[in-house]
């Protein structure tokens, strides 16, 4: 199986503040990889340096076999890559349908994008000329999943995308993710706090404390998530 990411000794931070120390991890073709971790840990910060927002101190990294280290963002987006922010994800002046136009901006590959989403999302169909700061928190974060999904990109990287959201809209994305997986084959790198909601969809998971993974494994069932817990409380 093949390797969408690979993330290689990778140091970075802001300034003179180191944040990741010598970071490793892959991605493998079809995989849902969990990022696990704390606020302040770096879980971010590794988002940000993998996409090129910041540039790594040392290490390299590599999407899809073609080497992105210090790309600007632009570029590495370039590559079949779709990114889910925390915060700051959509504009909140142009409605729904123009905030998907934005990643598929050809009509009739936006048309059909639109009705296949819709299978998952049935509101976005029917919000598409309303404002997205109009939407409540749950139909924002269905708006930005939904816009990366338009790219049919080979990895998505979401970052804690059910904070805030009530556990029936958790479960609902949960079961989205792996559908859309099934569908499609896509890579995604889910970064969460929530460990309930990455363990049901993830493969594997690696835990992130003070910019270093601290433990990594495969996702095997309950033990899995008692072992998880007992890192993030040490």
């Amino acid at each position: 199986m093949s390797q969408v990411l690979e993330i290689r000794g990778v140091s970075s931070g802001y300034g003179e503040a180191i944040i990741l120390r010598d970071v490793s991890l892959t991605i493998a073709e079809g995989e849902i990889f969990a990022l696990l971790g704390k606020n302040g840990m770096g879980k971010s910060t590794l988002l940000k340096t993998a996409l090129g927002f910041l540039h790594a101190r040392s290490g390299a990294i590599h999407l899809l076999g073609q080497d992105v280290t210090g790309l600007e963002p632009y570029k590495v987006a370039r590559l079949s890559l779709a990114y889910s922010p925390q915060e700051g994800a959509l504009f909140q002046e142009l409605t729904v349908e123009e905030n998907l136009r934005l990643v598929q901006p050809a009509n009739r590959r936006l048309q059909a994008g639109i009705e296949r989403i819709s299978e998952y999302f049935p509101i976005i169909s029917q919000r598409l000329d309303q404002k997205a700061g109009t939407l409540s928190g749950g139909e924002q974060k269905m708006l930005i999943i939904s816009r990366a999904l338009l790219v049919e990109p080979h990895l998505i990287l979401i970052d804690e995308i059910s904070e805030g959201l009530q556990p029936s809209v958790i479960d609902r994305l949960a079961d989205i993710l792996r559908r859309e997986r099934q569908r499609t084959g896509v890579s995604i790198l889910l970064v969460e706090q929530n460990v309930s909601f990455a363990l049901s969809v993830a493969d594997r998971y690696a835990i992130l404390k003070i910019g270093e993974i601290a433990a990594a494994g495969r996702v095997t069932g309950p033990e899995t998530a008692a072992s998880v817990h007992a890192h993030l409380r040490i």
